[in-house]
This record gives C-alpha cells, sequence and structure tokens, in this order.
C-alpha cells in the first residue's frame, strides 16, 4: 500500500489513530491520547506567536525510505510550502519535524525517525515527552535549546 491509497481509502477516514506505513508499505496504527493532541495544540500555537514566517503544521505525511513518517507537528517555511503544497506526502522533511512521546515509543523507533527527518532535510526534530519536557536535536546530537526557535521553552505545559 502506498500514501495515496490509504489516503483514498474511505475505511481509513476518521480514525482515532495515527496512521504511518512501514517501509513495506504496511500500516502501521497508534492510538492518540488526549494529553497528545493537547501538545500538539500547544506546540502548534507556541510556533505560530513565536516565528514570524512559516506555519506549523500537525500530523504531517514526510515519505521516506522506511515508509511514510507522520511528525506530530512540523513548523514549514512559507518556501519549503510553496515547493511542496500540491503533494501528497512531502517528498522532504520540514525544517522543524516534533514528536509527542507516548509510553509505547521506543527509543530506537525515535531515533530512527530522527534519523529519517534529518536524511530528508529537516534542521531540527524536537522531541516533547509525557510530561511536556522538550528535546531538542541536530543532525550531529541533542542541543540544550533550538537554534531556530531560541525562545520555545525547554518545558510546556497544557
Amino acid at each position: 500500500m502506498n500514501w495515496q491509497e490509504v489516503c483514498a481509502d474511505p475505511c481509513l477516514h476518521d480514525l482515532p489513530y495515527k496512521i504511518e506505513l512501514n517501509e513495506q508499505g504496511q500500516i502501521l496504527m497508534s492510538p492518540v491520547r488526549l494529553y497528545h493532541s493537547a501538545f500538539q495544540g500547544k506546540i502548534i500555537r507556541m510556533l505560530a506567536q513565536l516565528i514570524e514566517h512559516g506555519e506549523a503544521f500537525p500530523e504531517f505525511a514526510v515519505a521516506t525510505e522506511k515508509g511514510t513518517k507522520v511528525a506530530d507537528v512540523v513548523w514549514c517555511s512559507d518556501a519549503l510550502w510553496q515547493q511542496i503544497k500540491h503533494e501528497d506526502e512531502s517528498s522532504v522533511a520540514q525544517e522543524i519535524c516534533v514528536e509527542v512521546l507516548s509510553s509505547a515509543n521506543t527509543a530506537a523507533e525515535m531515533l530512527e525517525k530522527r534519523r529519517l527527518y534529518f536524511r530528508h532535510g529537516a534542521e531540527e526534530v524536537w522531541m516533547c515527552n509525557q510530561d511536556g519536557t522538550m528535546q531538542f536535536f541536530i543532525a550531529a546530537g541533542e542541543i540544550a535549546h533550538s537554534h531556530l526557535v531560541s525562545a520555545f521553552p525547554k518545558r510546556i505545559d497544557v
């Protein structure tokens, strides 16, 4: 199965799960808890307040060689948005990709997602832990705070 087929399948609309594809085209579904949505909304609002240009989006599909990965939140510059806005899944990762973690996420899974986002053009990858603690990464490793949005806090509350 490919991403276009997933998007077109009426049986998969309105599911209360986050959907991704693995490298074999198999659908992976993860249930979303309320705190997950709350953190997504808060991160999007904060990005909109802190960055003058560009746009923050939830649940953004990114094509990778390991299947379609869906970042919980992304920030996309205006220029990049103009390049990808008509695609079904983004051919490149956005400048900032954010994952809101749950107890089901493993360290290996998150490391792989970071590697894929960086390989496909992300400048930073952020992780929001279940307690709202933020971790910021560049391709070389973890950094103390975001270089792109230096005013973004190290912890957020919902």
